[in-house]
Order: structure tokens, then C-alpha cells, then sequence
């Protein structure tokens, strides 16, 4: 009895420690069962009805003398009322108590994809995941992922998307766009806009377009001109309407775009 006592404790610390249940009488942010969830479902003093199932797609799971419960969406707690109730009704247990203990949380998933550390698929653990949560999960942006993330999902039977400036939650008063996933939700990360610079330049290559970048800050970004090189009537090349690229003329403080392409000439001097 004693032993049953604390291995019960030991797994409700455990799914504690990794958000799978919320705190006592606080069922909103409880995990809820979902498809491909297996767990463990015991009565006491009935060994017989121990088992170990799996929730199918459609939310059911099959347990002894009861047949296919309906279990998907419905909280641990509520799981286990359910099943006790039951078997109290079809008169099997006269006075169940039923205990339940997640093995593999695979329900409720939501995908991570894109220009992130971990993309992959990640389990909801809590009703109260937001979206700045999951891309804490898959490590966040890589070094060349946008600022912004496209949410996609269904939502009330309809496609959902949504775009989110993820520093404008932080440094600005956005905090209401970092919003709840939902199971199934799929969150892309954009490559960053990017320009290239090369000719008489220290570090030629492609780099991040920063917000409100000038020409002189990218110019800085690839270390300036060389010797040879001169900051005078560099060539900056730029995508047209007709998707081709067009030399422009532009001084040193004006703002980069995507895809821009600087031409560091040499000095004829």
C-alpha cells in the first residue's frame, strides 16, 4: 500500500515537472488527451483491469468489461471519473477508483518548421502554451530565420493565419499577438530578407537585412571598403516590377531592401 503510495506520488511529480497536469483544481490548464497518447489505467484492488492503452484517432480507447471509451479531449482527471463512473453504473466496481498515469504524450501536437534550431513536431502539454512557448521548444530562429512567424491552423472549422512580429511582442506593447496554439497549429519560420554585397570589399557574401538598414550600416556589416575599394558611387542593384534587377542610385543613408546587391567599386585614385 505504502509502495503504491509513493510511485503514485513519484509520477504526479513527474508529469508536473513537464506541464502534463497544472495545479490542484485548476482543470482549464490541464493537458487533455489526444490521439496517439498511451497511458497506464489502473482500479484499485481490481489487478484484473490493469492496462495500458492507446488513444486512437478518434479519441477512444478500449478497456476491459467497457469496451471503447470515449476519452479524447478530457483531462486526466476527468478521464478517470469517467472511467469509474462506468464501471459504478454497469454495476462491475462498486466503488471504483480509477488512476491513470501518462506513459507517451503524443496527442495535441503542434509543428515547428522552417529556419529554426529543432524544427519538429512538439506535444501541447497545457491548454496555456503560447506561441512564444513552442519556439522556446524548437530553439528558437536560427541565425538567418525573419523576425516574423506565420501561424497557420483550423480554427472553428475554418483555415486560420496569422503573421507575428516576434520583437514587437517584447519591445513594444504586443504582448495579445503572442497567442495560444492549439493542437495541430503549424508554425513557420521565414528566411530572413537578405542582401549581398561584393567587389572591393573585406568580407563579400550574403547577409541579414536588419530593420531599417541603411546602405552604410551594410556596407559596415561586409567591413568596409578594402584599400583598393571606395565608398563613392557604390552600385547598388535592385529587383524591378518585372522581377529583373535594375542599377539605382542611392546615397548612404538610404534603407536596404530584400534581396539588394552592393557593388563595392575600385578607387581610381
Amino acid at each position: 500500500m505504502l509502495g503504491k503510495g509513493i510511485m503514485r506520488l513519484f509520477f504526479l511529480l513527474l508529469l508536473a515537472m513537464h506541464g502534463v497536469i497544472a495545479e490542484a483544481g485548476d482543470e482549464s490548464n490541464d493537458y487533455r488527451l489526444g490521439a496517439g497518447d498511451t497511458m497506464r489505467v489502473t482500479v484499485f484492488k481490481n489487478p484484473d483491469l490493469t492496462t495500458d492503452v492507446r488513444v486512437s484517432e478518434s479519441g477512444v480507447i478500449s478497456f476491459p468489461l467497457l469496451g471503447s471509451v470515449d476519452l479524447g479531449g478530457l483531462t486526466i482527471a476527468a478521464a478517470e471519473k469517467k472511467i469509474a463512473s462506468m464501471l459504478m453504473e454497469q454495476k462491475f466496481v462498486q466503488q471504483p477508483q480509477v488512476n491513470i498515469v501518462m506513459t507517451q504524450v503524443r496527442g495535441n501536437q503542434v509543428s515547428v518548421l522552417g529556419q529554426v534550431n529543432r524544427p519538429g513536431r512538439y506535444p501541447l502539454e497545457t491548454f496555456n502554451t503560447h506561441l512564444s512557448d513552442m519556439l522556446a521548444l524548437a530553439g528558437g530562429a536560427t541565425g538567418i530565420g525573419s523576425d516574423s512567424v506565420i501561424l497557420v491552423s483550423i480554427r472553428n472549422g475554418k483555415p486560420f493565419r496569422k503573421e507575428i512580429d516576434i520583437p514587437s511582442l517584447f519591445l513594444g506593447d504586443n504582448r495579445k499577438d503572442d497567442i495560444l496554439v492549439e493542437g495541430g497549429d503549424v508554425i513557420y519560420v521565414h528566411r530572413a530578407p537578405m542582401y549581398y554585397i561584393y567587389g572591393e570589399v573585406q568580407r563579400p557574401g550574403s547577409y541579414r537585412v536588419e530593420r531599417n538598414m541603411t546602405v552604410m550600416q551594410a556596407l559596415a556589416q561586409g567591413g568596409g571598403p578594402t584599400m583598393r575599394g571606395t565608398q563613392k558611387n557604390i552600385k547598388i542593384f535592385r529587383r524591378g516590377p518585372d522581377g529583373k534587377p535594375d542599377e539605382i542610385s542611392l546615397d548612404m543613408t538610404a534603407a536596404i531592401n530584400n534581396d539588394d546587391v552592393l557593388y563595392v567599386r575600385e578607387s581610381l585614385f
